[in-house]
């Protein structure tokens, strides 16, 4: 890990508590020596962030440390309080990992009375069916081959349980509550093709990116599928 990005890790870290947290525990969370952490933590306040503690009693980051003022309406608030939690529930663990940090980031940099309407938000996530390892795995491969746009080869099941080894092209999930999917252009069908998860019993990203860009897959998806897309550029 880099020290720039040990250091965001830090933060992070910081930001999910309120109470001051041990330097032992932020040491072990990290990987590094309390030594090191010390040095961490006093490049931090050199930095500007409001960084309170000290060796043996622990460390608590104040509110508004590296971030601007948000001005949110309460309803804005509202909606990324529950599409956050709804991230963190119902994703795989990386992704999870980045809504939870995402909802600390934001809460530290609104203003006192936003802060508590986030803290005491009512809105709250229904329970999830616990997704399985392999779909969580291969859920967390096809994500991060969709934002770097490489070819993943998998091997599927369909239906009726025949199995096939499959070159694909991932360009969009989908959330279902049952079961995420994948949609791609698949190299043996040579078309637009959805895999359910659950039914990938293994993925793997290449290093080669496909030939085409996501974004133009993702048209042709929609004009083939008939379906309107959901992100409208700004008037």
């Amino acid at each position: 890990m880099s020290r720039s990005l040990r250091l965001n890790r830090l933060l992070q870290l910081l930001r999910r508590h309120r109470r001051p947290v041990r330097g032992q525990l932020l040491a072990d969370t990290l990987g590094i020596s309390l030594r090191t952490l010390y040095r961490d933590i006093a490049t931090l306040q050199q930095q500007g962030a409001d960084l309170r503690g000290e060796a043996g009693i622990g460390y608590v980051l104040q509110p508004g440390d590296t971030l601007p003022p948000l001005t949110l309406p309460p309803e804005e608030i509202d909606a990324l309080v529950l599409g956050l939690r709804w991230v963190a529930s119902r994703t795989d663990p990386a992704l999870a990992e980045a809504a939870r940090d995402a909802l600390a980031r934001i809460g530290h940099a609104l203003p006192a009375d936003r802060r508590l309407q986030l803290q005491t938000s009512g809105l709250r996530v229904g329970p999830a069916r616990p997704l399985e390892a392999a779909v969580a795995a291969s859920l967390q491969v096809v994500r991060e081959a969709i934002g770097s746009q490489r070819r993943v080869d998998i091997d599927y099941r369909d239906l009726a349980g025949h199995r096939s080894q499959r070159t694909v092209w991932p360009f969009a999930l989908a959330y279902f509550d049952e079961v995420p999917m994948l949609a791609a252009w698949c190299e043996l069908r040579g078309g637009f093709r959805h895999f359910r998860l659950d039914r990938i019993d293994s993925a793997q990203s290449q290093d080669k990116r496909y030939p085409t860009a996501r974004s133009t897959l993702l048209r042709r998806w929609q004009r083939e599928q008939g379906i309107t897309p959901d992100w409208l550029p700004p008037c």
